[in-house]
């Protein structure tokens, strides 16, 4: 991808009709996890932001890339281990279905733990 996408329909219309697909259940199982949670690009990859940002995810030629930020890969290390993983990404093979039952768990985790960063800085100030 040479220019940065304007949003993340325009990113997805970048790749090939299969990976297409698979980007759209993606997204479509992050809008349902995190009602409300805006569409961005960020890093030149789809985001979604809700009282910070949230996840990200990214599509190569092999695997989609899921960011959940370190925290939301340490919360489900077990249900992850069958999957490459870096400090706050993991790699889906994209030869294999997109396990979105897992990335929705994912978003929950990530939105209840942005709501309870929100709440405690309310708190503070």
């Amino acid at each position: 991808m040479t220019a940065k996408p304007e949003n993340i329909d325009a990113y997805i219309a970048f790749f090939p009709e299969a990976t297409q697909k698979i980007l759209q259940q993606v997204r479509q199982t992050i809008q349902k996890a995190a009602p409300g949670a805006k569409e961005k690009i960020s890093y030149a990859m789809p985001a979604f932001e809700l009282n910070g940002n949230l996840v990200y995810f990214a599509a190569y030629d092999k695997h989609i890339g899921f960011y959940a930020l370190p925290s939301g890969n340490a919360a489900f290390q077990k249900e992850l281990s069958r999957y490459k993983m870096g400090k706050g990404s993991i790699q889906f093979p994209i030869d294999q279905p997109m396990p979105l039952a897992l990335i929705a768990k994912i978003v929950a985790f990530r939105v209840q733990e942005n709501l309870e960063k929100a709440k405690s800085k309310k708190k503070q100030g």
